[in-house]
């Protein structure tokens, strides 16, 4: 059993290194790079559950490079100081440091990551043949017990002045005489720094570490109009922020970066972490982002300062909401998913299966009359509906997107038509070989049961060589790309749409 209370005495800085004055933290800056794959951050990473131990050794895809501008008081020559309130999870290989009073005159010589934190069993091990008191509950009051302590293992053994063994397995307290040499109460940055001039210096300090993440999630409202596929879409967009990095950066000035930074391969490692206590937090009424291009990413730069905590998530709106945004509902029939197949197939069983499902799509413009036109980093679209019986809204979807810059279209998948299915059938199949021709016969029906006419693109992709014509088609078709065609059909209200086409390849 471990103790409930240790009693050590108060461990200054001071105690550690005398010859300058800790620094203390005037100014902080934190950028925060994801490496989130969009929508598939795990939710137990940023909520509590009963199981909390179920935290320890995950590791949070992302990192930020926090810069932290110090006031510190150097004495001419070669002096150490000690900064505390870094990450725990700081990579000490990043480290920068630069006198903004003295920059071509000071600098560091060496510098020390001291990592190995106070705790009880660490204080414990470390008075192994030393002299501890333990305190016991003994009816309404204690017993204190002195002796040197022999081992650890399993509870306390005691050896007292007379020789005699004391073997305890509960206790109420533990006093020890002094802090063991080499423990740290937090995490430290310990420089040896030598100074052209003495005085007080402004400094800055950079570093990366790991433990946080950031990524947007994007909340849709859609408003269809009464007949037809036109409606109109209200978008509002919010940025997730987790910070596990084992420090808390106060009245930080937060900048985001989207876009796929690359980074160097880097050996896996695992983390033992504390169990995340997740918070929220929903941003006040002030400054939001203002984002710019920056190199070939964007810069996301948060007008006013934000507290970061450890072990927490804060969630900040990115833009303001965006009303009336004009969207169309698009429906999609794929009835053969070729995705992976290369050219060349010439099975003719290959093909025959046939999807029935038709997708639904949202397709919006991200342009600046539609009251948006920014860049929208990776992330996951929800989307609801209201219902207009009792006013409530209701989600019918959600999907990803990838980081997608401004003037482009945003198309959404959420999910399959109820009332509207498709078949695919092949009707004919003939080939020569030796003549290197190979002809296919394809029927599509589009069947819908909804009381409305709908509009279907059929998606039809030619996988089996690359060189193809198509004749005897029933509807005009539009060429994708170099394996790709769409029929767009109107499909009238209960009622079946067939649409066939002779395909010739040659290789």
């Amino acid at each position: 059993m471990l103790p409930r209370n240790l009693k050590t005495p108060a461990v200054a800085a001071g105690l550690l290194l005398t010859t300058a004055s800790a620094a203390t933290i005037a100014d902080t800056a934190v950028t925060i790079y994801s490496k989130a794959t969009p929508g598939a951050v795990n939710p137990d990473l940023y909520r509590p559950t009963a199981n909390s131990n179920s935290y320890f050794g995950q590791s949070i895809p992302g990192y930020a490079i926090v810069r932290d501008q110090i006031e510190i008081e150097l004495p001419a020559g070669r002096s150490s100081f000690a900064l505390t309130d870094v990450a725990a999870l700081i990579d000490p290989t990043t480290v920068r440091f630069e006198s903004l009073t003295d920059p071509d005159g000071t600098r560091v010589i060496e510098q020390d990551f001291r990592f190995d934190l106070v705790g009880t069993q660490k204080l414990l091990n470390r008075y192994v043949d030393q002299q501890i008191t333990v305190e016991q509950l003994v009816g309404d009051g204690t017993r204190s017990t002195t002796g040197t302590l022999l081992s650890t293992d399993g509870g306390l053994v005691l050896q007292r002045d007379d020789g005699g063994i004391d073997v305890l397995t509960q206790w109420q307290n533990i006093s020890l005489s002094a802090l063991p040499g080499g423990l740290m109460t937090r995490p430290t940055l310990v420089w040896d720094v030598t100074a052209s001039r003495s005085g007080n210096h402004d400094a800055r300090i950079s570093y990366e570490t790991a433990g946080t993440t950031w990524w947007a999630d994007y909340n849709l409202v859609w408003k269809p109009q009464r007949s037809g596929n036109s409606g109109e879409l209200s978008v509002g967009a919010w940025v997730s922020i987790i910070n596990r990095s084992g420090a808390d950066f106060e009245d930080a000035q937060l900048k985001l970066v989207a876009g796929d930074v690359q980074r160097a391969p880097q050996a896996s490692a695992r983390f033992n972490q504390m169990a995340l206590m997740a918070t929220r937090a929903i941003a006040e009424d002030a400054a939001g982002f203002d984002q710019k291009a920056f190199f070939e990413f964007h810069l996301y730069t948060l007008g006013r300062s934000v507290t970061l905590p450890n072990n927490a998530t804060k969630q900040i709106e990115l833009f303001a909401q965006a009303e009336a945004v004009p969207a169309e509902k698009k429906l999609v029939f794929n009835g053969l998913n070729t995705q992976g197949i290369g050219y060349g197939v010439n099975d003719p069983n290959f093909g025959a299966q046939s999807n029935s499902k038709v997708d639904v799509y949202l397709e919006f413009e991200n342009v600046k009359r539609a009251g948006l036109g920014v860049p929208f980093p990776a992330g996951r679209i929800r989307v609801s509906q209201l219902d207009e019986a009792d006013d409530a809204l209701e989600f019918i979807g959600e999907d990803v997107i990838t980081h997608t810059p401004r003037n482009e279209e945003v198309r959404i998948r959420l999910g399959s038509s109820f009332d509207v299915i498709g078949e695919r059938v092949q009707r004919d199949y003939a080939i020569d070989t030796r003549a290197r021709w190979l002809e296919e016969t394809v029927e599509i029906t589009i069947t819908n049961r909804k009381d409305i006419e709908q509009q279907v693109t059929i998606a039809e992709p030619l996988y089996r060589h690359a060189n193809w014509t198509i004749s005897d088609q029933t509807d005009r078709y539009r060429k994708i790309d170099s394996r790709l065609v769409h029929f767009v059909v109107d499909v009238a209200a209960d009622s079946e749409r067939v649409v066939s086409y002779k395909v010739r390849y040659t290789w």
